[in-house]
């Protein structure tokens, strides 16, 4: 049988088709990213009646468009990468325009960068955030809008003034910056909240009175509201103009007018704060002063904080690296740490030689006190051995075990603290049969000298009170800034550091009874309550203490 060949087809060439092709289209470029923004309010003043989703987006934020001083603060402590434009004034140094700082938002939010466009109070109350929406929407430029606590509801509720009550339910709202406003409209007796009212306050009044208020009207004007530098007057129509001259009131501040002020006499509960406006001087290290400074802002004062001590690592470590070395070893039966800078300075050892927890198994770990156990704890381990009474090395000793040669392996402590640590806790653990590997694991330097203005404040009485947290506080800071004036109310942590203190020639008013920060600064707090109750019981103004000089001062206990 004969087979037919098959012919396999060929494709035709492309110039032999009758029909050509469509050309394949050309890749388009890439867009520009069109920008986004989000507009977000920062609130009336106080950091921390910033909402939820405002603090979120500052932490995502690569380009922080500002517009007041203050958000400076705010920037570095929830977007420190940041990089943050000054949306109140040009390149030229004078304010911008709204028109001008809408331009500056679209240039930046077209950069693509995430880009918060912060504001003070509320975008859309009494605000420029209108405008500049527009404007991005003009640009191609998506945007959101994050409500902000508006300084119209959140400064008078500071000051303890209902806007509304079950008696007056309406409530309007004048900028007193405004050309032209016709004050016949608020003859009656709804609450009038005044924007900018500080300047005009005397012909306002008037006019109110001419359209019909009584002169004797309520009226609280509140400057820099939520703040701890907050400051009310109260008065009347005919009187406001002239007891805010007399109280020096000045922008910005929030004017309340209406029968509802009268609440405030019993509604109060900011500007009453047991430390409120005190100006308190916080010497410790930089790494330790914010939390007690957060304290002391819950309770109205105005923490200073002036670092006296340095935490540095020892001048020899080769004694640090052969105790961390017999640690791995298993020279020690024990671990003491007298300090969170102990723990840091071991835990930093540790990560230097590539270790972690692990290596503490086996080793009994003693801790001087709640917070050093907390800093352990952090690291993954936990304190066998925490002081059941007093939280110092005296009460360390008393629950430490004696050496017991048949019950204890080893018969050695580790101890890591710091170069001007007191020999307390070594001499009692040699009593109690146990050797010590005493290792200085990090240094406390004095820091350099405050400025000229912190050291004049501290020696002339400018400060309320000054709080001590250990002897070497105390010791250096009469260094670098020389003795707090005698007015000022002197707290310390114990009696060691009470007892340095009185050597430096200062009469302690307020003592721990633990020794604690939390416990410290309540007790400073429980001493301004009952100042502040003897000056109401006696009749007399209460006053801070930088405003008055008494001749003695009751010493706490």
């Amino acid at each position: 049988m004969t087979k037919t060949a098959t012919k396999t087809p060929t494709r035709t060439p492309a110039k032999a088709r009758t029909k050509a092709a469509p050309p394949e289209p050309t890749p388009a470029a890439p867009s520009a990213p069109a920008g986004f923004v989000s507009f977000v309010g920062s609130g009336p003043g106080d950091p921390e009646l910033l909402t939820v989703r405002a603090a979120d987006l500052l932490r995502e934020a690569e380009i922080v468009v500002t517009e007041a001083p203050e958000h400076a603060a705010l920037v570095a402590r929830l977007a420190p990468e940041a990089e943050v434009v000054d949306g109140g004034f040009g390149t030229d140094g004078q304010p911008l325009t709204h028109a001008g700082r809408a331009k500056v938002v679209v240039k930046q939010a077209k950069s693509g960068r995430r880009v918060v466009r912060l504001m003070a109070g509320d975008p859309f109350v009494y605000a420029s955030g209108p405008e500049e929406a527009q404007a991005c929407v003009k640009a191609g430029v998506a945007f959101e809008i994050v409500p902000g606590v508006s300084s119209v509801t959140a400064v008078p509720a500071y000051a303890g003034v209902p806007l509304t009550d079950k008696k007056h339910r309406e409530v309007a709202v004048v900028n007193c910056s405004e050309a032209k406003i016709d004050w016949a409209a608020y003859a009656d007796d709804r609450t009038l909240v005044l924007l900018s009212a500080v300047s005009a306050i005397s012909d306002v009044a008037k006019a109110l009175i001419e359209a019909g208020r009584a002169p004797e009207t309520p009226v609280a004007m509140t400057r820099v509201g939520t703040t701890t530098e907050q400051e009310t007057v109260v008065s009347t129509l005919d009187r406001i103009a002239a007891d805010a001259r007399a109280a020096r009131m000045a922008p910005p501040a929030v004017t309340v007018v209406g029968d509802v002020v009268d609440l405030r006499t019993t509604l109060s509960w900011f500007e009453t704060k047991p430390l409120f406006g005190w100006r308190v001087l916080v010497p410790r290290t930089k790494e330790q002063a914010g939390s007690l400074s957060a304290r002391l802002r819950g309770f109205g004062a105005v923490p200073e904080e002036v670092p006296t001590i340095s935490v540095e690592p020892p001048r020899n470590p080769q004694q640090m690296d052969k105790a961390i070395r017999g640690l791995v070893e298993g020279r020690y039966e024990w671990i003491a740490f007298t300090s969170v800078n102990a723990v840091r300075a071991v835990r930093e050892k540790f990560d230097e030689y590539g270790l972690d927890a692990r290596a503490f198994s086996g080793l009994k770990i003693a801790a001087v006190g709640d917070k050093t156990a907390a800093a352990i704890e952090a690291w993954g381990l936990r304190a066998d051995l925490v002081p059941s009474g007093e939280q110092s090395a005296r009460g360390l000793l008393e629950d430490w075990p004696p050496y017991d040669d048949l019950l204890d392996p080893i018969n050695r402590v580790f101890l890591p603290r710091a170069d001007i640590a007191t020999e307390t806790l070594v001499a009692g653990l040699l009593e109690l049969g146990w050797e010590v590997d005493d290792v200085t694991a990090y240094r406390t330097v004095r820091a350099t000298p405050p400025p000229a203005p912190t050291r004049e404040a501290i020696k002339t009485g400018k400060f309320d009170a000054v709080v001590f947290t250990s002897s070497s506080t105390v010791r250096n800071l009469v260094g670098i800034a020389g003795k707090p004036h005698a007015s000022t109310v002197i707290a310390v942590i114990g009696p060691a550091t009470a007892k340095t203190a009185e050597e430096h020639g200062l009469r302690v008013d307020v003592l721990a009874s633990e020794p604690s920060v939390e416990v410290l600064v309540d007790a400073l707090a429980d001493f301004g309550a009952a100042r502040r109750a003897s000056l109401i019981e006696a009749g007399q103004p209460v006053t801070k203490p930088s405003e008055r000089r008494p001749s003695a001062r009751r010493k706490a206990t």
